[in-house]
């Protein structure tokens, strides 16, 4: 059964930057969609990321839960449907889990990698336990892990990992994220749970926390604050507008192979100086505003994925850098 016919997600995550896209997006696109949105409330996440799909879907295709994807109690009885202490009223039974949910910040995993190899492996490991003792693979669902092009580690000036290259990840979150990525494949070898796999590129587009590059880069323009770009600014990322990776999910739920791990690139790769020029220009605002710090241990050179497996199942990109920039700095501009 595909996930066009079960339609009931438990998407856990859902109220942060990604997450909520894809919770938007999906309700508005596929009319029988039912989405249970499982999230701690972080400092990275917001209810007012979902205040809308509240407004327009609550109580009938939308449920939002408050909790950690670590408490097992608590996911089990989200997967059991049904009543319970944990929320008001009564939840229909998921039969695919879609995580979001992680710790996402390579200089915070630097710093201290704990949470990371909690959420990332622990919580992980706690939702896969949950789908096998549940039988989602018979309910006709499964899981699907949301993953990072940052597991390959650094590129060269040219080629393009593709899904079969090993990953050698070389921040704590990198590492970390491989190792869901072990454990998500083990379950299915091992207990034949049905999942799915998506290693995204550097996503970016409105809501997402200022904490990552381009939206820190974006309000500080705004501010007039000086841009801080690590090392010489030349590393070379692959940009991805949001919705575009919600769409990648969804083409690989509905038309992805069991077992299987797709690579989601952009194809739009640009230098970090690169983009901060674009940003500043598009705002009017002086290059003096760029400054150089230093770099941060472990930074990866650049990252660029084949995604060639995924074009076949018939998904590309649509947004355009230069348009999906104009969308995304309109709407901190909005929030200034």
């Amino acid at each position: 059964m595909t996930l066009e016919q079960t339609m009931v997600l438990l998407v856990t995550g859902g109220a942060g930057f990604i997450g909520s896209h894809f919770i938007q997006t999906t309700l508005d696109e596929m009319p029988g969609a039912v989405i249970i949105n499982l999230d701690s409330i972080s400092y990275a996440g917001s209810t007012a990321n979902v205040e809308d799909v509240q407004r327009r879907f609550g109580g009938s295709r939308y449920f939002f839960v408050k909790g950690d994807i670590c408490d097992r109690q608590l996911v089990h009885a989200i997967c059991d449907g049904g009543r319970s202490e944990h929320w008001v009223g009564e939840l229909p039974a998921p039969v695919w889990i879609v995580n979001f949910a992680a710790e996402t910040h390579v200089d915070r995993s630097i710093e201290d990698d704990s949470d990371f190899v909690r959420t990332n492996v622990m919580g992980v490991r706690t939702l896969l336990e949950t789908a096998r003792q549940k039988r989602l693979g018979a309910r006709g669902g499964g899981f699907f892990q949301i993953s990072t092009d940052e597991v390959y580690g650094a590129l060269g000036e040219a080629g393009r990992f593709c899904e079969t290259d090993p990953m050698e990840p070389n921040s704590p979150y990198a590492a970390t994220k491989a190792g869901a990525e072990h454990l998500v494949h083990a379950y299915h070898r091992t207990f034949g749970l049905p999942v799915r796999l998506v290693r995204g590129a550097n996503n970016y587009g409105p809501r997402q926390y200022p904490e990552k590059f381009l939206p820190v880069i974006i309000t500080k323009a705004l501010r007039n604050e000086a841009l801080p770009v690590y090392g010489t600014g030349r590393n070379v990322r692959d940009w991805l507008y949001v919705e575009d990776f919600c769409r990648a999910i969804r083409t690989i739920a509905l038309y992805g192979k069991d077992g299987e791990t797709y690579n989601a690139g952009g194809d739009q790769e640009v230098r970090n100086i690169d983009l901060s020029r674009r940003v500043l220009a598009k705002l009017g605002k002086p290059e003096s505003l760029i400054e150089f710090v230093t770099d941060r241990p472990g930074h990866d050179w650049r990252y660029a994925m084949d995604s060639s497996k995924l074009h076949a199942l018939g998904w590309s990109p649509q947004m355009a850098l230069e348009d999906g920039l104009d969308k995304t700095i309109e709407w901190y501009a909005s929030q200034a």
